[in-house]
């Protein structure tokens, strides 16, 4: 079995404004290919610092449209379709997301190069996964699973966590989510690791605050890694009963 390493580019909010860390992207590497969790606006820099460039990407998975999950895909398709050499990498979404992540984000700096008028397959092998559907890279089956995240009005903006399974052990990764326990209480259960939303400083409404998930069952709790955070965080979350909280390029390594 080879190994399979995470690392977390970036662990902190959309809004985190010092120079100690970046948004919460993460990259998952197994022999040649990585696969990045998201690709926010500051993926230039959070994947140079952990000793990367936009040109070793191979895959994508994009958990909803937000500019922290998707502000730096319009560089890394510009860049792995111009640099000599490079293939487009897949991009796995919901097909709940697909044709709106086209049209009202990418489209306006995308679909007008020298020659064509461009579209989302012109820059990546797009994969649109089914509702309660899944996707396979390098031998991990990933299944998406739908969290509460915003609402539009009267209607939930799609946003997509990931359950999957490698080195023996079963990740649950939140994405952006409200906390919601009563939602996804299974899927903390059948986790061994999961990696939680958790904002720290004023409640939003629309990310699980660190209060709320004090609250959680002790053995939820032992198992969770809490990122996407607030600068300026002064919670002690081991003492409260956390893994704890995620640093900047930290590492998760499975396998031999």
């Amino acid at each position: 079995m080879s190994k399979t390493t995470i690392t977390f580019l970036g662990s902190a909010s959309a809004f985190y404004d010092e120079v100690d860390n970046y948004q919460s992207n993460l990259l998952i590497e197994k022999g040649e290919r990585k696969l990045l969790i998201d690709c926010g606006t500051d993926i230039r820099f959070s994947l140079r610092d952990a000793g990367f460039k936009m040109t070793d990407v191979t895959d994508i998975y994009i958990s909803h449209a937000h500019a922290d999950h998707i502000g730096g895909l319009e560089g890394l398709g510009f860049i792995k379709k111009f640099t000599p050499g490079q293939e487009r990498p897949n991009l796995y979404a919901s097909s709940m997301i697909i044709k709106d992540l086209w049209d009202k984000s990418l489209a306006g700096g995308m679909e007008s190069i020298q020659g064509e008028v461009a579209n989302l397959d012109s820059f990546f092998k797009v994969h649109r996964i089914k509702p309660n559907g899944s996707f396979t890279w390098e031998g991990i089956k990933f299944k998406i699973v739908q969290t509460i995240h915003i609402m539009n009005g009267f209607m939930f903006v799609p946003s997509f966590g990931l359950i999957f399974e490698v080195g023996g052990q079963t990740i649950f990764f939140t994405s952006d989510t409200q906390h919601a326990p009563n939602q996804i209480m299974d899927f903390y259960k059948s986790a061994d690791i999961i990696f939680q939303d958790c904002e720290t400083s004023f409640k939003s409404g629309v990310h699980a605050h660190y209060e709320d998930l004090k609250t959680l069952p002790e053995d939820v709790k032992s198992k969770m890694w809490l990122y996407h955070f607030n600068k300026g965080k002064t919670q002690n979350s081991e003492a409260d009963g956390f893994k704890g909280f995620v640093g900047c390029r930290k590492k998760f390594e499975f396998g031999e």
